[in-house]
């Protein structure tokens, strides 16, 4: 088990992981081939979790509206744990999340993430630059003309 991951790489490849595709994070995991023995800390179950926002990023919070999310948590026979929490009700894709989660910490990392987590970060960021793209592309520029008047 690897306890020097550092806060915010963990939280990188969560978030990933619950934004991922079901089905492309389903293919990426079966093409990794792995599929570690495991026992169940929670099942997968479906919820609901209240939705916070705030005006303009920095008002007072209000309550947005309720989302389901799954959520699961599975320790691995070395004693790492991993937790899964993805939107919807897939327990397929949160246990999916949990076991990559628990790979995570041990010494297939580095093999996990170029099997699984740079090609879903590469299609992210494929997906914002497209979104990006088009967004530019409806852009209007304003200016001011001054007239000759004195």
């Amino acid at each position: 088990m690897n306890t020097n991951i550092s806060a915010q790489d963990r939280k990188g490849w969560m978030s990933l992981l619950a934004s991922a595709d079901e089905a492309r994070l389903s293919e990426l995991w079966q093409g990794y081939g792995a599929d570690p023995a495991f026992d169940w800390l929670r099942a997968p179950e479906a919820g609901g979790v209240m939705v916070r926002g705030r005006m303009g990023g920095s008002g007072a919070p209000f309550n947005l509206g309720e989302m389901t999310v799954t959520r699961c948590a599975l320790v691995l026979a070395d004693g790492s744990a991993g937790h899964g929490y993805v939107q919807g009700r897939s327990k397929a894709k949160a246990e999916i999340a949990a076991k990559i989660d628990a790979l995570m910490q041990t010494s297939a990392a580095d093999d996990l993430r170029a099997a699984v987590l740079a090609p879903l970060a590469a299609e992210q960021t494929a997906r914002k630059e497209a979104r990006a793209a088009k967004a530019a592309a409806t852009n209007v520029e304003f200016f001011t003309m001054v007239r000759g008047e004195d």
